[in-house]
């Protein structure tokens, strides 16, 4: 008998501890709760309140195999979309790739739309995408990539709010982490680039190709001003120091007629005769040959007649 109720005891104590097992369930500081019975939220009692959503991290209790508690992280969370190309206002398509982060402020509306975090995931990923199509698509080209990308980052996150409004769901920021052109497009802008910047290489080449010869044309006709003014100046100090050399000459002259008269024939006899090989034929009695009969400068044919 004692056996009996020793055992009866035991069955009793493990279905009170198995019962204390699912009946208690705690709450983290990171997760706010739900208590549903039969797939329907419940009120719970948190410090005296009867509440539908548990906001406060501790240790609580519930009917076991009756109620299920549902936890949803009180945290900023991540939502990563699909890259999806884009096509601005101005025609020009866009590959972008963005990402947001989300809160559920409201548990219990999140769960009646979503009913967990991994079936909201899909439904929150369209409604930014969408969202981004629709406000990329009233932008031009050089906003999204340059001027104006903060702005409609900003402008579309107020839209998602706005439609997430019934959700439980706050669009903490959205961000693009990257937007360019198809491949297609980013080959044919290259080619397009890199045939304006040959075509602008071209141009200035043939420029300093003509500011070259332009220099060189400048630089030829000044040296051919320098020349011809330096042989003209040659040629007229050459005529003022042939004309001193004849005022000299005549000045002597005019002293001693027969002194440079013999002076200037032996100059030309000097000139004449250098060569070992000279050969002049004259006649004897040429007046080349005046000096040759005697330094007064009588021809040859002179004395002879006497």
């Amino acid at each position: 008998m004692r056996g009996v109720l020793t055992g009866f005891l035991f069955i009793v104590a493990a279905t009170a501890a198995v019962a204390v097992l699912f009946s208690a369930y705690i709450v983290d500081q990171t997760h706010k709760a739900i208590v549903l019975q039969f797939g329907e939220p419940v009120e719970v009692v948190q410090e005296g309140k009867p509440v539908l959503v548990i906001s406060k991290p501790g240790l609580y209790w519930r009917i076991p195999f009756v109620q299920t508690v549902v936890q949803f992280d009180r945290r900023i969370l991540d939502l990563e979309t699909d890259e999806q190309e884009v096509i601005a206002s101005d025609q020009k398509r866009l590959v972008v790739d963005a990402f947001a982060r989300y809160k559920i402020v409201d548990p219990l509306a999140f769960y009646r739309a979503f009913r967990s975090e991994e079936g909201a995931r899909p439904r929150l990923t369209a409604i930014v995408d969408s969202t981004i199509r629709t406000v990329l698509g009233r932008a031009s080209f050089i906003d999204v990539i340059r001027n104006k990308r903060a702005e409609l980052m900003r402008q579309t996150k107020d839209l998602v709010n706005a439609e997430m409004q019934n959700f439980g769901v706050e669009m903490v920021d959205v961000r693009i982490r990257r937007a360019d052109l198809p491949e297609a497009n980013s080959q044919a802008i290259y080619k397009r680039m890199r045939t304006e910047r040959e075509r602008e290489a071209a141009e200035i080449r043939a420029q300093g190709s003509e500011q070259s010869q332009r220099i060189k044309s400048t630089a030829n006709k000044d040296v051919t001003v320098l020349v011809a003014n330096a042989n003209r100046e040659s040629e007229q100090i050459r005529g003022d120091g042939d004309e001193e050399r004849n005022r000299i000459y005549a000045e002597a002259f005019s002293k001693d007629k027969d002194f440079f008269g013999f002076y200037r024939s032996m100059q030309a006899y000097e000139e004449a005769l250098k060569g070992s090989h000279t050969r002049i034929v004259l006649s004897p009695t040429s007046e080349f040959f005046r000096y040759f009969g005697g330094p007064a400068g009588k021809a040859a044919g002179a004395e002879g007649g006497r």
